[in-house]
């Protein structure tokens, strides 16, 4: 047997497989006499049927799966002993023929395609912006006010003074004022908030509504239709919810206020731990801090779309095996189709030339994931999940727990594994690039962003 390639250009290559009888007719008559040892043939016992029974009624498949097997395992013990950089996979050459039936010696020839030859180099010659978005007032007015509602206390008032109360009481389907629907819907008992009403004069039917009061709205204007809102706020199913486009009459039962927190050492305490903070000096430098934290995901964001045209603005244009890459695709993706592979293929090209800079920058740095990495990534997206619940402070054992359960996961992992190396990669360039620091607002940071995308 003989394997050796041959380019056809700096981006294309054919990988040539000469085999002979005597390179597979072993594997073939070993496999057959293994078969003979499990089959039941009627009229044998098993392991007594002639050999050459055996070949005539096995031979040809045994003899396609064995050559099949020897011919894809030389491919690629080749493309990995020879260090060969292939993009996609080898497809059998277009004009290679072969018959399986009649030839004992063959010849299979594969199409490869090359990935190009890149000089990346990330120093501090690629210059980066690096842009800190500034916290303003409002900022840390707005936050504080979301702290005072998440920390206060929900009480009971006899008048609303605001459109996030909880209007509590019971409804009845009017014809008009004064007159229900006969045998009309009826609702004992049920809440709704103004707030969450897509319509403002129905909203404005319950500004400064007392309890006792009697108030008719429409409740399927006042979500827009929303089947599955009217059969909530009216307790029937959505099959009848559908067809309710009457006004209902409530009234009133109760109100429920959130009533906001104290700017107190209790609220202190809640947001940020016991005696972190003492006075509302403090407490305000403590939530500028937090929000600026809060803030570094999105400038870090910002600059991997800045770092990224600048090391591809470095590294140069660069052709790729157009041609080959696009017969992949066809034969990969059933769903494509060939009047349409141009137009698919241009717009994956950016991404495919950034991947194969970002695999020279994991060579270049050295980038690895290990297990630690992984827990550790894995404990963070665990610690956000619970955060987002508003749980916060969970224990470090009970994080681990949660973290390996999601390592536990093939497809989990793979993700994380993926998340991880990027996180590599954008600090490695981050560290090594000359980083030009400029603070925006919030404002600007978002136009500038638009043009980005």
């Amino acid at each position: 047997m003989n394997v050796s390639h041959q380019n056809t250009d700096n981006l294309n290559a054919v990988i040539s497989i000469e085999i002979s009888k005597a390179d597979y007719q072993e594997k073939v008559d070993k496999s057959l006499r293994a078969y003979g040892q499990k089959a039941n043939i009627s009229g044998f016992r098993k392991g007594k049927v002639p050999f050459s029974m055996l070949m005539k009624m096995f031979g040809k498949s045994v003899r396609v799966e064995e050559i099949n097997r020897l011919v894809s395992e030389s491919l690629y013990n080749y493309i990995r002993d020879n260090k060969l950089n292939i993009l996609g996979e080898p497809m059998t050459a277009e004009d290679m023929t072969v018959d399986l039936d009649t030839q004992d010696d063959f010849t299979f020839r594969f199409d490869v395609a090359l990935a190009p030859e890149l000089n990346v180099k990330v120093d501090k010659k690629i210059k980066v912006p690096y842009y800190t978005i500034t916290v303003d007032d409002d900022m840390v007015k707005r936050q504080n006010e979301s702290f005072l509602s998440r920390f206060g206390k929900q009480i009971s008032v006899d008048e609303s003074t605001d459109e996030r109360d909880l209007i509590k009481g019971s409804m009845v389907e009017m014809v008009k004022k004064g007159t229900p629907v006969e045998g009309g819907i009826t609702v004992e008992s049920t809440i709704v908030s103004p707030a969450y009403f897509k319509n403002d004069k129905e909203k404005a039917k319950f500004a400064g509504v007392k309890k006792g009061d009697k108030v008719m709205f429409n409740p399927s204007k006042s979500c827009d239709a929303s089947v599955a809102e009217l059969a909530s706020m009216l307790n029937i199913d959505k099959e009848k919810a559908a067809n309710v486009t009457s006004n209902f009459e409530m009234t009133v039962t109760d109100i429920t206020h959130l009533q906001p927190a104290e700017l107190n050492q209790e609220l202190f305490d809640n947001v940020f731990g016991k005696d972190v903070v003492k006075t509302e000096e403090e407490y305000f430098a403590k939530l500028r801090e937090m929000i600026a934290h809060q803030l570094v995901p999105e400038s870090d964001y910002k600059f991997s779309i800045d770092a990224r045209a600048a090391i591809e603005k470095a590294v140069g244009e660069f052709d790729l095996p157009d041609a080959f890459l696009k017969r992949w695709l066809l034969a990969t993706d059933k769903n494509r189709k060939a009047e349409n592979i141009d137009e698919d293929f241009a717009k994956m090209v950016p991404d495919l030339k950034w991947q194969l800079i970002k695999e020279q920058i994991v060579k270049q740095f050295d980038i690895h994931v290990d297990d630690a990495d992984l827990l550790a990534l894995a404990k963070r997206v665990a610690a956000s999940q619970f955060a987002q619940y508003g749980m916060t402070g969970v224990p470090d054992d009970v994080l681990e727990r949660y973290a390996k359960e999601m390592l536990s996961s093939k497809e989990s992992r793979s993700r994380l594994i993926d998340q991880a190396t990027e996180q590599k990669i954008q600090t490695a360039i981050k560290e090594s690039v000359t980083l030009t620091a400029k603070e925006v607002t919030m404002d600007k940071f978002q136009k500038m962003f638009e043009v980005a995308e």
